[in-house]
């Protein structure tokens, strides 16, 4: 028999501690499923597939100041010359970084502009034909760019090339009932044939609402400053990264080769907010279990010293150390039903909250189910020791307790 009626009138008669205690574990169910569905969900976004050998390519820019010489014939020995080194599988000039945070993206549309259709928000690199192998992304369907298609430009205005190669996410969502191979899409008011798609590819956003659509142009702009990516072949990148300002600096002096990161790199440094919340919500779900914990074990201690006289009575008329151990885990017991029950729904309606104010996704079910039955455990665990200790009261010292 658990004497659930006499353990209920014992917390009727102080029930202030009790009150505190299952409002903590209240509190600590409601925050600690939400913040493990949270810190999930940002270690699936932290481990996402990107679509490039990350470990491999690099990227650094180029200032020049030198007026002697023509970008665009300058640029095109460089990359020669950087496809040529023994350590690189392949280099390009790109207007932008992938991973990096920093790019361009525009609506890519069904109809030139300012004609209404379908419009998708895609992230674009103005890239040359060695583009998609620099980046190590295969094509799943059509062609790459020829050499002819490439425009190479001083001009900003001269834009004039008429092909793109997208991604398989891009072209599913413009085209979801037909094959986007062939087909023409509009950059503002410029028509552009698909020639290509590409395996999944990340844009330089990986927090952008569409990540996978990308777009490749054959468009090169020569201007002061630049940008190149190379691939290294796997395990040579640091050698590679290691002599490339003085590679550069040999093939032209006047310019200035700098910002020379690793691709993992810049996706880590774009990623430590998300990696510093994760760890501060880790802090966060251990200080709380800890402090509830210690709640559970620091009630039952008080309610033993309260309860010395009471418990060695219940020794001397022969109640056996698992009564007195009983007692204390289903008024424990007791105490957590309600606050798991009040937790499920606090931990419900900050879901609700987080998801409207916070685009977060609905909190599952099973996150909260699996911290009540973990919040249940651990209060029995808590509640084990000072119960054993109650248990172990020598009948003589507690019937001479005042």
């Amino acid at each position: 028999m658990l004497e659930i009626k006499p353990i209920f009138h014992a917390l009727c008669r102080s029930k202030v501690g009790a009150v505190l205690l299952l409002l903590q574990i209240a509190i600590t169910t409601a925050i600690v499923s939400n913040a493990a569905f949270i810190i999930q969900d940002r270690i699936a976004f932290l481990n996402q597939e990107t679509g490039y050998p990350e470990q491999d390519l690099f990227k650094f820019n180029v200032m020049t100041f030198g007026k002697d010489v023509d970008l665009s014939q300058q640029f095109e020995l460089d990359e020669s010359m950087l496809r040529a080194l023994p350590g690189v599988e392949s280099a390009a000039q790109s207007s932008s970084i992938p991973l990096s945070g920093s790019g361009s993206a525009s609506s890519f549309n069904l109809k030139p502009a300012p004609q209404e259709s379908k419009s998708v928000r895609t992230a674009y690199f103005f890239i040359d034909e060695h583009g998609l192998d620099t980046y190590g992304v295969k094509l799943i369907s059509g062609r790459n760019f020829s050499e002819d298609e490439v425009l190479i430009t001083n001009s900003p205005t001269d834009r004039t090339t008429n092909v793109t190669v997208i991604t398989e996410a891009l072209a599913n969502e413009l085209f979801p009932e037909s094959d986007a191979l062939g087909k023409t899409i509009y950059f503002g008011d410029l028509p552009l044939k698909v020639i290509g798609i590409t395996a999944p590819m990340k844009g330089p956003w990986l927090k952008d609402s569409h990540p996978n659509n990308v777009a490749l142009i054959p468009y090169i702009q020569s201007r002061t400053y630049a940008q190149f990516a190379v691939r290294a072949k796997p395990g040579q990148r640091a050698a590679v990264m290691k002599d490339i300002e003085s590679l550069m600096l040999k093939n032209y002096s006047k310019r200035v080769i700098n910002n020379i990161r690793g691709l993992d790199e810049l996706k880590d440094e774009y990623m430590a907010a998300d990696k510093l919340m994760m760890r501060m919500l880790i802090v966060l779900i251990t200080i709380l279990v800890l402090v509830t914990a210690l709640g559970i074990f620091g009630l039952t201690l008080f309610n033993i010293s309260k309860r010395t006289k009471q418990i060695g009575t219940r020794r001397a008329l022969g109640a056996r150390k698992s009564a007195i151990i009983n007692y204390f885990l289903v008024e424990n017991a007791l105490i957590c039903s309600v606050g798991l029950f009040l937790g499920v729904i606090a931990a419900l309606l900050l879901g609700q909250m987080l998801m409207q104010h916070f685009s977060i996704a609905a909190l599952p079910p099973s996150y909260i189910a699996i911290t009540a039955v973990m919040v249940f455990f651990m209060s029995l665990l808590a509640v084990l020791g000072p119960a054993k200790r109650a248990a172990n009261i020598s009948p003589s010292i507690a019937t001479r307790t005042i």
